[in-house]
This record gives C-alpha cells, structure tokens and sequence, in this order.
C-alpha cells in the first residue's frame, strides 16, 4: 500500500518535462501530494529555501526534507515507496537504467534545444546531427522491447518522457524532422506506447497551451535575428 497520510509536495510548473517525470512515478507509486505552482521569473521563498544550489523545479519535500533534481527525486520515491518499482531489482540492469537516463539529459534534452531555439545555422545544424545520434543509440537500445523497463515502464521510459511528448510539439514549431516514425520507428512505435499508458495520460500537460508558449519564443528568437 502507498502511503497517503505523510507530507508531501512538489514544487513545479505545469510544463515542464522535468517535472512531469516526477508526477508519473507519483502516480505510479500512488502518492497523494500537494503540487505548488511556482513563478519561475519571481521565484518563491520556499523554491529559493528548498533549492539554493539551482534555484530550479522540480523540487520534491518530503516530511519537510526537500530534494532536487527530477532523476533523483524519482530514485527517492522509488526507494520510499516499495509498490510497482521503477528501478530494476538487479544490480546491472539498474545501472544500465541510470546509465540511459542521464544520457537523456546529457544527450537529447540540450542537443534538441538547441536544435529549435538557436539562432545561429551551423550550431543549429551540428544539435540536429548530434539529435540524430543520441536518437539512434536509444533506438539500438529499444531494440524489441515494448519498453525501456521491459513489459512495464521504468526509470528510462520516465526520462524519456521529453521525447514522447516534448520533441514532437518543438519539431512542428519549428519545421523540423528530429523525431518521426521513418527515422526512429522502434522508439516511435514505444512514445505512443507511452502516451496512450493510462497512468501517463493522467498527468501529460495539456499541449495546446504548450506549443503556443514554445511558438511564441521560437517566433521571438527568429525576429531578433
């Protein structure tokens, strides 16, 4: 059973991939918490007190001990809460977990950004190249599983979340082909695996108000130009 009656909040915004990994595996554990909104341009005196390092979301509290940063907090909660775990029981397979999620970040996330959100052609043109090629590692990875974690989903699957949902909605606003079933169809065929996943659904942020955000500062970046 998960438990209901400790304290538990998670400072975020609704858009963000980061912490949208720490809402699914809360919904996967069951946890029930209070979600506190934060102004990222006027950051709260609890965000400053809680994350001093970074100053960034997502910040989890638990029982008013607060850690950061969205892999972590997701190996907290795992660890906390015993019921369908997110990391591998063997100790090879759980490394090989980590091991694939912080490639995500170190890989994808700042190499598909600034795919979108560079003025400057050439870096543009290298991010794209270097999208493609962290893209296909995972892809050989996949291989033919239905997920990273196997039959259920895991910490890689959680992680991964920025590209199921994030990379679509960045590569329409720009007109570009990063992510598409013709390029990556295994990890294609898993990203709608994992969107449809009830549990994901439940907490996706709505992508509407998303794309126009994201639009908006991709149509000011290429008005500055």
């Amino acid at each position: 059973m998960a438990a209901t009656q400790e304290d538990v909040k998670l400072l975020g915004i609704v858009g963000s991939p980061f912490v949208c990994r720490v809402k699914i595996a809360l919904k996967l554990k069951g946890v029930q918490y209070k979600f506190l909104e934060q102004n990222l341009r006027n950051k709260s005196e609890l965000l400053l007190k809680s994350n001093p390092v970074h100053k960034k979301v997502p910040v989890f509290i638990h029982n008013e001990k607060p850690i950061a940063e969205s892999l972590v907090i997701v190996e907290y909660i795992d660890e906390t809460w015993k019921n369908n775990p997110i990391l591998p029981s063997d100790p090879y397979q759980r490394t090989l977990a980590r091991f694939w999620s912080k490639f995500i970040d170190d890989k994808i996330v700042g190499a598909v950004l600034k795919s979108v959100f560079t003025v400057d052609e050439k870096e543009r043109e290298k991010n794209v190249e270097e999208t493609y090629e962290a893209l296909q590692f995972l892809e050989n990875e996949l291989k033919d599983k239905k997920f990273f974690g196997g039959e259920e989903f895991g910490l890689v699957d959680i992680a991964a979340v920025f590209i199921a949902f994030w990379i679509p909605i960045f590569q329409e606003i720009a007109g570009l082909q990063l992510f598409t079933s013709e390029k990556f169809p295994i990890l294609y065929k898993w990203s709608q695996e994992f969107l449809n996943h009830p549990l994901v659904q439940e907490v996706l942020p709505p992508r509407d108000p998303l794309f126009t955000f994201f639009k908006a500062r991709y149509e000011s970046l290429s008005a500055s130009k």
